[in-house]
């Protein structure tokens, strides 16, 4: 994700609202576990008529004839939410000799879904939380302390890099058959970014860490894990704590804005130029695209000298151009592949997410393409809330909801193409940055949605735990965006700052999603979420980052904060160990007696 822009906490906040309709909340009652190991049994102890277990992983165990009619019959085997039914797929869909095509297909989906959602996240989703904070007014003071101390790493970055996970982690949470993936995923992002990240930082350009970010950091993550550990220990979540996670994370905050803030009033008595000891953000002009724009935004030594009415024709297909031919020519076939495989995704986006863009002149408005959005928003939004159950449904058994948000967008678009020009966005041009954080934010929701259900289906398959599925594959997937660009930052002469946005973006990550995630689950009348980790790995699990923090903790004061080679090195061997570890505790290499 890009780290050049402003996100703020009404953005996390405003998560709530624009997952409170697919949260998959069950019915009021007896709190439903949230197995952390093994999948959840659902309540009641139903069992099927051909089958001792509930266990939706044991359909390999029968006949390949019954596989059908196992996936079929057995609650434990429904998806929850998504639009796609892939344990049918595989199972139904595919003959046995196929399973291994459909696991090749199911894999390269898997990876097209992470492409979804860095695009999304880095284009669309961080670009509009930065409009709306502008205009909210809420990101000066932030942007203003971040562009010359560490606290860039934890605001951009941090929030930037952690919007997949924290909608992973909450479509994982809103399943009990799904919320190992939400524990492993989180807890095993940390573990791979505190040491495979933060080691690659100091391998890549070894520096003197800031004492006091790292040590408040590394304090702050402790005490997250901690509760967290404690929260698995008793077996459950109440509403409290709950709300004492996200609270816990504003208290994060406003204790970085006052560190910063104390920071640059010792360096004003001091007669030092504020800011002297960390760099200004490195703008590569090569790289930096417009987010969510066409090819014409890009490079403003390209555009005419004499400014020239375009008309809306030429302005739509314009905006709607995901390829910028300067760049295509000088760039390597690597990224020219990767970007053929964006292109679908971008070109959707485009159609159907608004973006405003405060540096811009124009603040990044398309006329008749923003014209467009009134009506394609709306219709995605309602599309994707509930996998379209909400869109199906018909006003008076007559007319349906699709139709009436298709009839109102239509009228308010004509009417708004008609208020409007081409070459001055209107006063209200704001609300379009809220109406493409909801789109982008449905979009995000919809494609964790099938990730989890992905996830869950190949570890039936391959009869694995929902918790090394998280730790591994989803932790991975969701942590490339947070390696790419903090190697980037350290590769460009930024090391502080990409070490810093490690421990920062984890720390979001953690309190929000389990935070929000379990706070999504709780009813009116059923205010407390049972956890029941039934596995050692999850234990195992919860250790490792444990001890990776405290080995961080002690070696880098001992150091004397100068990181070198040996720490990152002795990381990323840490790292390897885990990984072990927990392979041979999940394939039963590893466990306890008895």
């Amino acid at each position: 994700v890009g780290p050049a822009r402003v996100l703020s906490l009404a953005g996390v906040l405003s998560l709530v609202g624009a997952l409170a309709g697919d949260n998959g909340v069950q019915p009021a009652g007896t709190p439903l576990p949230l197995a952390l190991g093994r999948t959840a049994r659902p309540p009641g102890g139903a069992a099927l008529s051909h089958s001792r277990s509930l266990d939706c992983r044991e359909v390999r165990k029968h006949n390949s004839s019954e596989w059908c009619h196992f996936i079929q019959s057995n609650p434990d085997c429904r998806l929850e939410g998504g639009f796609l039914d892939y344990l049918e797929g595989v199972f139904c869909v595919f003959s046995p000799r196929l399973l291994p095509l459909a696991v090749t297909l199911y894999a390269l989906w898997l990876l097209y879904l992470f492409i979804i959602l860095g695009v999304t996240a880095e284009k669309f989703f961080c670009p509009n939380l930065s409009a709306i904070s502008t205009t909210l007014k809420l990101s000066h003071n932030v942007a203003l302390f971040s562009l010359t101390s560490p606290l860039h790493g934890v605001t951009f970055l941090a929030f930037g890099n952690g919007a997949p996970d924290v909608f992973s982690a909450v479509v994982a949470f809103s399943n009990p058959r799904t919320a190992g993936l939400a524990i492993g995923a989180v807890f095993g992002a940390g573990v791979f970014v505190t040491t495979v990240v933060a080691g690659g930082i100091a391998l890549v350009k070894p520096f003197t860490a800031a004492s006091r970010p790292f040590l408040r950091d590394v304090i702050f993550y402790m005490v997250a894990v901690f509760l967290t550990f404690m929260v698995m220990y008793f077996g459950r979540i109440t509403l409290g704590e709950a709300l004492g996670y996200l609270g816990l994370y504003v208290f994060y905050v406003l204790t970085v804005v006052l560190c910063t803030w104390i920071h640059r009033r010792q360096q004003q008595e001091r007669l030092t130029p504020p800011g002297s000891w960390e760099p200004e953000m490195p703008a590569d002009a090569e790289e930096q695209e417009s987010s969510g724009t066409s090819s014409g935004d890009y490079g403003e030594e390209y555009q005419p000298l004499l400014p020239s009415r375009e008309t809306s024709l030429h302005i739509l297909t314009a905006a709607l151009n995901p390829l910028d031919y300067r760049k295509w020519r000088r760039k390597p076939w690597y990224w020219r592949l990767f970007k053929v495989l964006r292109m679908p995704v971008e070109l959707v986006l485009l159609l159907t997410v608004p973006v405003v863009d405060p540096d811009k002149d124009d603040l990044n408005w398309k006329r008749p393409l923003n014209c467009l959005h009134i009506l394609t928003s709306p219709l995605l939004c309602i599309l994707t809330l509930k996998s379209g159950t909400y869109a199906l449904y018909q006003i008076q058994g007559v007319f349906p909801v699709w139709g009436l948000a298709i009839l109102a967008g239509s009228i308010l678009a004509i009417i708004t193409f008609i208020a409007t020009s081409n070459e001055e966005p209107p006063k209200y041009h704001w609300v379009f940055a809220f109406l493409g954080f909801l789109a982008s934010a449905m979009w995000i929701n919809a494609a964790a949605t099938e990730l989890v259900n992905i996830l869950r289906t190949l570890g039936i398959i391959f009869q694995l735990s929902n918790t090394v599925l998280g730790l591994t594959l989803l932790a991975w997937g969701n942590s490339i965006g947070d390696t790419f660009s903090d190697l980037t930052m350290a590769r460009q002469g930024y090391p502080r700052m990409a070490f810093s946005a490690c421990f920062g973006g984890i720390i979001f990550n953690i309190l929000v999603g389990v935070g929000l995630g379990c706070l999504l689950q709780m009813t009116s009348s059923q205010l407390v979420v049972k956890l029941e980790p039934d596995s050692l790995l999850v234990w195992i699990l919860a250790g490792a980052l444990g001890l990776s923090l405290v080995f961080s903790f002690v070696s880098v004061p001992a150091q004397c904060f100068q990181l070198g080679k040996a720490y990152g090195i002795c990381l990323i061997l840490y790292y390897l160990a885990f990984l072990c570890v927990a392979l041979l505790t999940e394939f039963k290499v590893i466990q306890l007696s008895a």
